[in-house]
């Protein structure tokens, strides 16, 4: 499908991405970008022959594919790079989670000869590292596609054909859209789990009690989530920052509503609001993001 591929980043998504290009075969060549020799270490272990380099020059001016995978915070350096080593052909994605302000620094950026499409597979995890990384992460998942006005349409049907290739189920957004529906869906969720560790931390400390060894399932599946890496999320916060704080508005009304029920002994309204959440988990198992099977530490 592509000449040569140039993977920049390589952890979780990074390696999941090299993995699944190799075993479909969807490239002659496939380079890496990666700073962390601990990770260099762990990719040479996956025996795909990608070839590593140290740096974006000359070497790369013959790809066809560039796929980012760094923290967003990196963006802002890896793009002059990009300007001075790449040819007019090469096709540019990443895989942030939030996509508005990747929009704004690769407009203000970017060289006008070069074309980025930026993309959002849903399917990271708590964990991250190229030792986790699954050449099947892919399949079933949703990848979200940004389409702008200037893009051109031969390039996002190679990039929705590449995503489908390896798996993913294809759908196209606006950034806006982008940005507020996954503040809701993925950011509070996130942002929610590590102020519940914080909280069960401090009631940990306040009361001198070993809180952490009698974890329930809610406290342990929070922690999970809590679990993920800090920089990635530390970046998606602020990036996203507008639509969290609307996130987090509605979050602190809709609590103070549970507080205020739950002081008056409110049994119809709270009854209610449990009732309406459970119709909400149905849905989901419906639309097969999950399985009815309980969760008691599944396999």
């Amino acid at each position: 499908m592509f000449k040569n591929v140039l993977i920049i980043g390589c952890g979780l998504i990074g390696s999941s991405v090299l993995r699944a290009l190799h075993n479909k075969k969807l490239s002659k060549k496939i380079y890496v970008l990666e700073k962390s020799k601990k990770n260099i270490s762990m990719i040479k272990k996956i025996k795909t022959n990608c070839k590593f380099i140290k740096n974006l020059n000359h070497e790369v001016s013959n790809i066809d594919l560039v796929i980012i995978c760094t923290p967003m915070s990196e963006y802002k350096k890896i793009i002059p790079k990009l300007n001075q080593s790449l040819n007019s052909k090469c096709l540019i994605t990443d895989v942030g989670s939030t996509k508005k302000n990747i929009i704004n620094l690769k407009n203000r950026l970017l060289d006008k000869k070069l074309d980025w499409i930026s993309s959002h597979p849903i399917a990271g995890s708590e964990v991250s590292g190229p030792e986790y990384g699954n050449k099947n992460l892919f399949v079933n998942k949703w990848c979200i596609i940004i389409k702008e006005k200037k893009n051109k349409s031969k390039k996002i049907n190679l990039l929705k054909k590449f995503w489908k290739k390896i798996g993913s189920k294809v759908i196209f957004m606006n950034p806006n859209n982008h940005d507020k529906i996954f503040s809701i869906t993925s950011h509070l969720p996130h942002l929610i789990a590590y102020n519940l560790i914080k909280t069960a931390q401090d009631f940990q400390k306040n009361h001198k009690i070993n809180l952490i060894k009698y974890s329930a399932g809610g406290l342990r599946d929070f922690s999970r989530i809590a679990a993920s890496n800090e920089i990635m999320w530390r970046d998606v916060f602020f990036s996203n920052k507008d639509n969290m704080i609307n996130a987090i508005n509605l979050f602190i009304k809709n609590l103070n509503l549970f507080k205020k029920n739950i002081n008056n002994k409110d049994n119809k309204n709270l009854l209610s609001k449990l009732i309406n959440s459970k119709k909400v988990r149905k849905q989901i198992i419906q639309l097969r993001h999950d399985i009815s099977k309980p969760d008691f530490g599944r396999e």
